[in-house]
């Protein structure tokens, strides 16, 4: 991938986010287009996991020292944590990590087996002290928001839920148009930063081994990458320049749920204990944008663009014919712009907005009968054809979540839909 793709600068020269040292390093803000990437991201995958049966939840982004101690971060994790605030004689703790949270929400219930497997998931703030020197754009940050989701289950649906969770990520990475670089198996390494209980890192890795297998998918062992709790399926994902990072993630934890003493009631009356998937599909939203900016190089698949459709009025007489079309696309949700001719002639303002998938031109002839002579972004042109006609298309193509900007299957809506 050509260096000309780094985020940084392109997410900057495209008005996606930026930084200013009053807020500090590792933090940056997003600004309107980056807002709406964003917020298209996390409809998508909020969407996704309640077509998958996933519950969401809000938990807070701090916590009782006391919590990490009991879940295990705070002995094998600490480092990377933010220090600890002394509030009205208690120390409370920025949250690295949501999995503690969920398993306090989990913890606040009785369960019965007939409600496993409870898929519990969260678009939630958590916070790392990463080094300065290690920092850089949103693929490094210090404040992160996390597509995290947790499944409580029994032994015999531990593979089947982590099987799922992959499904999901793969469908995900479609829908996005990336691919993973490689699958690995991470798996615990030498040294102490790891919790003690050999069977039930055996039992965890068999699992997911056992779901890379099935899978068909091929993957590498790696010792050393693993969560300190338990073993990781890691999709990965390479930068603009060479650099591997983990986007996504599938976990088998028996750990915390001995911590937290979580339990359900079987069918035989007794208290069981259930296991914990940690799954998250993008991984945290600012490494995810990062990543789709470096691979589409700030032209997104049309779903994710900021503006998904410029209207182009050949002359101020048709202005507010395209001002009309505007308001159409946004009772639609579709995000359109006019840009007039007070911008510039055609051309400038087609080569102004190159990476918006659709520019409608709309000269006396279209807005007459009402047409669109619609231009895509990778140089087809179309002949004109209704308005309503081409927006029920984009639509169409938006809804499901396609990479192509025409020649796709996807259902459009009709145009008595529309009218």
């Amino acid at each position: 991938m050509s260096t000309a793709y780094d985020h940084r600068r392109l997410g900057r020269e495209l008005d996606l986010f930026d930084t200013d040292p009053l807020i500090g390093a590792g933090l940056p803000y997003w600004l309107p287009d980056g807002a709406t990437v964003r917020h298209a991201l996390e409809e998508y995958i909020r969407a996704a996991e309640r077509s998958g049966g996933y519950r969401h939840v809000y938990s807070p982004v701090l916590g009782k020292r006391e919590l990490y101690e009991i879940s295990g971060h705070w002995s094998h994790y600490s480092d990377d944590m933010f220090p600890p605030m002394d509030v009205g004689g208690e120390q409370v703790v920025l949250r690295p990590s949501l999995c503690p949270h969920h398993a306090l929400i989990y913890r606040s219930r009785s369960h019965s087996y007939r409600e496993l497997p409870l898929r519990m998931a969260e678009l939630g703030g958590m916070y790392r002290s990463e080094l300065s020197g290690v920092l850089g754009g949103l693929t490094r940050v210090r404040a992160i928001q996390l597509n995290d989701a947790h499944i409580f289950c029994t032994l015999d649906q531990v593979a089947q839920e982590a099987y799922g969770a992959l499904e999901m990520i793969r469908r995900a990475y479609r829908a996005l148009g990336i691919s993973p670089s490689r699958y690995r198996l991470s798996l615990p390494g030498a040294g102490g930063k790891y919790v003690a209980a050999p069977e039930l890192w055996r039992r965890a890795t068999a699992l997911l081994a056992d779901v890379l297998d099935r899978s068909g998918l091929p993957y590498e062992a790696v010792e050393g990458e693993a969560a300190f709790y338990g073993p990781k399926i890691d999709v990965q994902v390479t930068d603009s320049a060479g650099r591997e990072s983990t986007l996504s993630t599938v976990q088998v934890d028996f750990h915390q749920p001995e911590q937290f003493d979580l339990h359900y009631i079987g069918a035989d009356g007794a208290k069981h204990r259930p296991v914990m998937v940690h799954r998250s599909v993008i991984g945290s939203v600012e490494r995810a944008v990062a990543h789709l900016v470096e691979q589409h190089g700030g032209a997104f698949p049309p779903w994710l663009a900021p503006t998904q459709l410029v209207l182009l009025p050949i002359s101020s007489d048709q202005v507010a014919n395209a001002e009309a079309l505007a308001g159409k696309c946004a009772d639609l949700g579709l995000r359109a712009e006019v840009a007039g001719p007070e911008r510039g002639s055609l051309g400038a303002r087609i080569r102004e907005h190159r990476l918006v998938p659709y520019q409608a031109v709309i000269g006396a002839k279209e807005a007459a009968v009402d047409d669109i002579a619609l231009r895509l972004r990778d140089g087809r042109r179309l002949e004109p054809r209704s308005a309503v006609d081409v927006l029920s298309r984009i639509r169409g193509l938006v809804d499901h979540h396609s990479v192509d900007l025409w020649e796709s299957a996807a259902r459009s809506q009709t145009a008595e839909e529309l009218s």
